[in-house]
């Protein structure tokens, strides 16, 4: 059932078509977020001086409160986000693993002892090094899975002892809200961690101060550009985790049921195609081309378009109206070029229906630039080293995957592949906590995750005590 009806009479389902839901919140001005960074400076002495076990306690207590209210929080975000309500559940969920993860890391922030008796004369000393925290971090969260993302971001922050400052996305910031007053409940200094609402203006304030140490980025490629070119000029750290458009490979001697299966899951039914490692382009070998094109078509056809607080739901409304506009586009250009839809149908409002593509050319915009919305397109090869070929032609380099029954297929065509990640007969959207997640080339280079975001949010200081062996 398409449309944005109540859902109980008092919390109104997603509107697409209002855009940004800033009208909800106060937006800060440059002079508020200017106090903002002055206030985290308080903050960051604040968490530094805390101890290990005690911002552990804190962050802890988080996972707690929002466990507390995950159910509540669930329909919040399904009802501002778009995504089902079903999946926003299992967005929540992970939400808490990643508090409770970095609650471990933050009493297993380990330095060295480096031997110095590998240098002559400086045999009788002693050297270590130490982590600290970096000082204030800006977290730039976006709207696809912004409860996730953000506690990836603030929770390595705070569990390394720095403060964080918070930019909700400017189109679903409610959920954020009500999870920075359980922050606040858990005993965090306020001064620590603050969300502060903004647009782009606000995200280039942050990235120009000399107040804040580190940008922390998931968006796009052009985004970290702008902000990296700005952190530039205070020469601060930046961690970006930008643009993708990962490739599935289907070989030839793939299942490719269960290939299918994994398109539809990592692309069609997954946040409504609005994810970062989503199933962008798909290469089956000629042999199996049209077997696998007839098994996506089945199972792409018993998806539900609808209210995402439908339990039934498997694809909700986009983000926005505009956004879908995008897709709808996208999705036409690709059929003036020669690509036949075989699942499909028009846009209305925000929604657009989970679109299957075949005979879709190399060089067509829909493979050259990621498609953000439930559209699969399928692009015929040769072999599986054409299909990499062509997969590495992309600036973008995040994941990737490859369905095949052959083990040294599977490693070899993995090695060649230039992503941060490449999934053995699986979907490209997956992604776990305790997992690098990220990627080279316009991806950013960086890797996010439990035991590498705090190794990026802290500093590292060399120790050497002379003559103490002495």
């Amino acid at each position: 059932m398409l449309g944005n009806q109540p859902t109980d009479g008092s919390l109104p389902v997603h509107n697409p078509g209002n855009g940004a839901l800033l009208g909800e919140m106060p937006v800060l001005t440059e002079e508020q977020a200017r106090q903002a960074v002055e206030a985290a400076q308080r903050g960051r002495r604040a968490m530094a001086a805390t101890p290990a076990h005690e911002r552990a306690r804190m962050l802890n207590a988080v996972a707690d409160g929002i466990e507390r209210r995950a159910a509540e929080l669930a329909v919040t975000l399904a009802a501002e986000n778009g995504k089902p309500i079903r999946q926003t559940r299992e967005e929540v969920a992970a939400a808490i693993r990643i508090f409770r993860g970095f609650a471990g890391e933050a009493t297993r922030i380990f330095g060295r002892q480096i031997p110095l008796d590998t240098v002559p004369g400086l045999e009788r000393h002693l050297a270590v090094t130490v982590r600290e925290p970096l000082g204030v971090v800006a977290a730039i969260v976006p709207f696809n899975y912004p409860v996730e993302l953000y506690a990836h971001k603030a929770a390595a922050a705070l569990a390394a002892g720095n403060a964080v400052l918070v930019k909700p996305p400017e189109k679903c910031p409610l959920t954020l809200m009500e999870i920075a007053g359980i922050v606040t409940e858990a005993g965090v200094p306020a001064e620590a961690h603050r969300l502060v609402p903004g647009g782009p203006k606000l995200a280039r304030f942050l990235a120009s101060t000399p107040g804040v140490q580190m940008i922390s980025l998931t968006g796009s490629t052009a985004a970290g550009r702008a902000l990296s070119e700005l952190a530039a000029g205070t020469l601060k750290r930046t961690h970006l985790e930008l643009g993708g458009n990962d490739a599935l490979i289907v070989c030839a001697d793939a299942d490719v049921e269960r290939a299918a299966e994994a398109v539809v899951l990592g692309r069609l039914a997954r946040g409504n195609g609005q994810i970062c490692c989503a199933v962008k382009r798909i290469y089956a070998e000629d042999g199996v081309y049209d077997a696998f094109a007839q098994a996506l078509e089945a199972r792409a056809r018993e998806l539900l378009l609808g209210d995402q607080l439908d339990e039934a739901t498997d694809v909700g409304p986009l983000i926005t109206e505009p956004a879908a506009i995008a897709v709808a586009e996208a999705v036409d250009a690709a059929v003036r070029g020669g690509a036949k839809p075989v699942v499909g149908g028009p846009r209305d409002g925000a929604f657009v229906p989970p679109t299957v593509l075949v005979d879709v050319s190399p060089e067509e915009e829909a493979v050259a630039e990621e498609i953000f919305g439930p559209v699969a397109p399928l692009l015929r090869v040769g072999d599986p080293l054409e299909a990499v070929e062509l997969a590495n032609a992309s600036p973008y380099g995040l994941q990737a995957a490859i369905w095949t029954r052959d083990v040294q297929r599977a490693f070899g065509l993995a090695s060649r592949l230039e992503v941060g990640g490449v999934v053995i007969n699986g979907s490209t959207a997956l992604r776990a906590e305790n997992l690098p997640f990220g990627g080279p080339k316009l991806t950013g280079g960086a890797r996010e995750g439990l035991h590498d975001t705090l190794l990026e949010m802290t500093e590292q200081k060399t120790i050497i005590v002379m003559d103490a062996l002495s």
